[in-house]
């Protein structure tokens, strides 16, 4: 080989081993552990906005779903997920979030629909998390007022209003205390009604019955919102109409919601994967607050109630469901 033919050689081969290596990037299939909270089934959970935004972001990436609803297995599903090297963990509400955190790793944490992130001690701050978690937060418990006198201007005759909740983790009482704050200023009597999940559902609505509330405001638990086509069913039974913070309960037969766009909020969450994926550090990425809320209601369930509502209050809403 002349001295001419292996410089060419040398050559093409540095040209060669970046491109050999930026195709391996691109072709490298990223794993994204998706840790839920209230869920037990699997994959088919994930939302699908996420799915698509990140489909628009990425080429190739699986998921790995760990889901319960007993918050005491959270950590160790966490922990699963470290020991199958997933590149980033997606924590689907506080709870979950709180158990990634707590599990001694690297792993970056994007967390999902969290009311409070500061407060409930995932991040330092909103604009510089610090740390290995970062995400869209939902900020449910500053719009308490709002949905309260929502409620209200629906049903002027409001005046007692059961909140229903399961009252046994700090994330719920921090909402309680939001709430009671803002009935107060709404003049509305708020009442707690306690229940851990499902199997307390019937005797809830007893209680609900017994106190003679006018209407209930349902927290937005992901045990919850699991099984949102019960509680719909409950409440319709009992004559009962219900606010929740999230569309999807009144999509099933809920009377009304108002909170911000989840679709967006997963959406949301997509990018921030992405971005961490491709090099950026979640502490150096600050905790996004919803800009768009919607007011749905359900025609259908207000007309089953007996109840007519206010035209202005319709007028107002983002989606009214016939």
């Amino acid at each position: 080989m002349d001295r001419r033919a292996f410089i060419d050689l040398v050559s093409w081969s540095l040209l060669l081993v970046p491109l050999a290596a930026e195709a391996q990037q691109s072709e490298k299939t990223y794993r994204i552990g998706w840790l839920a909270y209230g869920w037990t089934e699997g994959a088919e959970r994930v939302s699908p906005e996420f799915v698509q935004e990140l489909k628009n972001q990425l080429q190739n990436f699986v998921f790995e779903f760990r889901g319960h609803r007993d918050a005491e297995r959270m950590p160790g599903l966490a922990r699963e997920l470290v020991q199958l090297g997933v590149d980033v963990i997606v924590a689907n509400g506080t709870v979950a979030a709180q158990a990634a955190r707590s599990v001694r790793q690297s792993v970056p944490i994007v967390f999902l629909i969290s009311s409070d992130p500061v407060g409930n001690g995932l991040v330092t701050s909103l604009a510089r998390p610090g740390g290995n978690v970062t995400g869209p937060s939902a900020m449910s418990a500053d719009f308490a007022t709002k949905r309260l006198e929502l409620f209200k201007q629906a049903i002027p005759s409001l005046n007692r209003v059961g909140v229903l909740g399961t009252y046994d983790l700090a994330t719920s009482l921090v909402s309680w205390k939001g709430i009671e704050a803002a009935g107060s200023q709404a003049g509305l009597q708020v009442r707690r009604i306690i229940a851990r999940g499902p199997a307390d559902f019937e005797t809830a609505f007893a209680t609900v019955s017994k106190e003679k509330i006018d209407g209930l405001l349902i927290n937005n638990d992901p045990r919850f919102v699991a099984a949102r086509n019960r509680l719909a069913e409950l409440a319709l039974r009992h004559r009962m109409p219900t606010m929740f913070e999230e569309w999807r309960f009144v999509e099933v037969g809920g009377l009304i919601a108002y909170g911000p766009s989840y679709p967006e909020i997963f959406r949301s969450a997509a990018r921030y994967v992405d971005k961490i994926l491709k090099g950026a550090k979640p502490g150096d990425l600050p905790v996004e607050q919803p800009t768009k809320f919607e007011l749905v209601i359900n025609a259908k369930t207000a007309k089953a109630l007996g109840l007519t509502i206010p035209p202005t209050v319709l007028g107002r809403a983002d989606q009214v469901i016939e």
